[in-house]
């Protein structure tokens, strides 16, 4: 699951709609419909919200404005609340951390896309977000983070 902090106009088609499955997925786990998925850490900036579900609501209209803006027509009646949410605040290091991430996949899959995207240093951010200093966020799973991980569990059978 990725809840992009990037501004979904930079996904491919296919990224936008596997964004819309997975964001209206998030909305479940939130609601507390679903049994998995329930620890992911992409749902943790949303749930230490007070609103959560009005988060990831706007979150998700946010993804739908995008996919109308194309000429596809996501079923925005999926979205289970109508309201208004505040900005949820995001570091720019983890938008940057993102970007680095879209553009690799972008690489491979849509070199053309790829291309047009490549010299930008620091894309727009999804409607939600509001921008300040920081680095990337301590949930977000860094190559940095799995190597530390590895070092522990193969630290750990060693021992054994």
């Amino acid at each position: 699951m990725r809840l992009w902090t990037v501004h979904p106009q930079y996904l491919d088609a296919q990224g936008l709609v596997a964004l819309w499955r997975e964001g209206l997925l998030a909305q479940k786990v939130i609601a507390g419909e679903t049994r998995g998925y329930t620890r992911h850490p992409q749902l943790t900036r949303f749930r230490q919200h007070a609103e959560p579900l009005r988060l990831i609501a706007a979150y998700l209209r946010g993804v739908a404005d995008e996919a109308a803006r194309r000429g596809y027509q996501f079923d925005e009646t999926k979205i289970v609340s109508r309201q208004s949410a505040a900005q949820l605040v995001e570091t720019r290091g983890q938008l940057l951390f993102e970007w680095k991430h879209l553009q690799a996949k972008l690489r491979g899959r849509r070199p053309e896309l790829y291309r047009k995207i490549k010299n930008l240093d620091c894309p727009e951010a999804h409607p939600l977000f509001r921008i300040i200093a920081g680095n990337v966020r301590g949930w977000e799973k860094t190559a940095a983070a799995s190597r530390q991980k590895n070092q522990r569990t193969s630290t750990r059978i060693g021992r054994m």
